[in-house]
């Protein structure tokens, strides 16, 4: 019988390895499988008098800062306006978001104004229960649409089989408006091209997508990451497909700085096990590619914060042999590096490289940190504005 070491080394090195998959050896085999075994997107050619009906819906919270520029978008947008509603449904705000979007009832602009924050889930659910499109178009109140966008998403659903629509969402810098898309979210991109060429789409941006009003689940209260959820019931309920479209585009600011973004990150990672929770049929290999995604790229991906506390404390108990003295030496320094490049300027852009160490700690240190709110914290699903730069004055967050 193998002696405690070997098997707490085993165990070790096995945590170790699977977060490497999570992160490394899964996007290499999702691409290979994807160019083996997939297809390349084919959007149907329809004419603009064969579109479907569509509501663009906003749920925005306190978001004065940005929803006068949200609905000019919004209003610029080339649709047949025969057939498109905006629908903007204000879940409690207080900042004059509601009075900005009264502005433009005359040009057709319905607000939804409920008097509470009740979360975002609760307030789509009722304005989804109001609107007119078959088609609903789901997008953020700092989000701003390529003009060309909303159809782009909306010419698939010629297509019976497609249920959800994502598009591709492009990050800006706040300050210069310029792209800075950094190489996670390209490396998250790159994943969402390859596992839709599989028929495995796993969820959608919530900036801009695109669903079937039929297939939206009939309650989303208390739902914290809607744009993961929504779709992933839409497939698992209907066997629809989930769709990625790079020509549909939308561009979004970054958060103002790292605790926005670690904020950010621990509610959506609270998110991450509640879908967990509610989505864990779709591991059954019965789901074919879905399943295979869905427990490589997110059920393995939540559970790595813990692979790597346990990965770390293993090798503690370890390191009165010299093998794993080189390891814990490398964990250390790895995590020491993050700490380090956690302090270097955004500027030059490569220096982005040196902080992919920071990124992968902080990320894995917001679902942990997503965990414990998802299982201790209050169940409600009410929101807070994410910074974005400053607020105008009198707003709230």
């Amino acid at each position: 019988m193998p002696s405690p070491d070997v098997i707490l080394g085993a165990a070790v090195c096995a945590c170790l390895v699977l977060v490497g998959y999570a992160y490394v050896g899964y996007p290499a085999l999702v691409w290979a499988l994807s160019r083996l075994c997939g297809r390349p997107p084919t959007p149907p050619r329809i004419e603009a008098a064969d579109l479907p009906s569509a509501t663009l819906l906003v749920v925005a919270h306190n978001e004065a800062a940005d929803i006068r520029a949200r609905v000019e978008n919004a209003l610029a947008l080339n649709y047949p306006p025969d057939r498109f509603e905006i629908l903007i449904a204000s879940d409690g705000s207080t900042d004059g978001t509601n009075e900005i979007v009264r502005e433009y009832a005359d040009r057709g602009v319905r607000l939804l104004a409920f008097p509470t924050n009740r979360g975002k889930g609760a307030a789509l659910a009722d304005a989804v229960a109001q609107a007119q499109g078959d088609v609903l178009i789901l997008s953020d109140a700092n989000t701003t649409m390529a003009p060309d966008a909303a159809r782009r998403l909306a010419e698939w659903f010629a297509d019976p089989t497609v249920g959800v629509v994502c598009g591709k969402l492009i990050l800006v810098d706040p300050a210069t408006g310029q792209n800075v898309d950094g190489v996670y979210w390209k490396y998250e991109t790159f994943l969402k091209k390859c596992e839709s060429r599989l028929g495995a789409l796993l969820g959608t941006n919530g900036a801009i997508y695109a669903i079937r009003k039929s297939l939206f689940p009939a309650t989303t209260t208390g739902i914290l990451i809607d744009d993961f959820v929504i779709p992933l019931t839409a497939r698992m309920k209907s066997g629809c497909r989930l769709q990625y479209d790079h020509r549909a585009v939308a561009s979004e600011e970054t958060p103002a700085d790292l605790g926005s973004e670690f904020r950010r990150r621990t509610r959506i990672g609270a998110g991450g096990y509640q879908a967990l929770a509610l989505l864990w049929p779709l591991l059954n290999p019965a789901h074919g590619w879905v399943a295979f995604t869905f427990a490589s790229h997110k059920a393995l991906r939540w559970l790595c914060p813990f692979l790597l506390i346990a990965a770390l404390a293993g090798n503690l108990a370890l390191v009165g042999l010299a093998s794993f003295q080189v390891l814990l030496g490398l964990q250390l320094a790895f995590y020491a590096s993050a700490l380090g490049a956690a302090a270097l300027p955004r500027r030059p852009r490569f220096l982005r490289y040196l902080r992919l160490s920071t990124m992968f700690v902080m990320m894995n240190a917001a679902l942990f940190a997503g965990f414990f709110r998802w299982a201790f914290g209050p169940r409600t699903g009410t929101w807070h504005r994410t910074a974005r730069g400053p607020a105008p004055a009198g707003a709230k967050s």
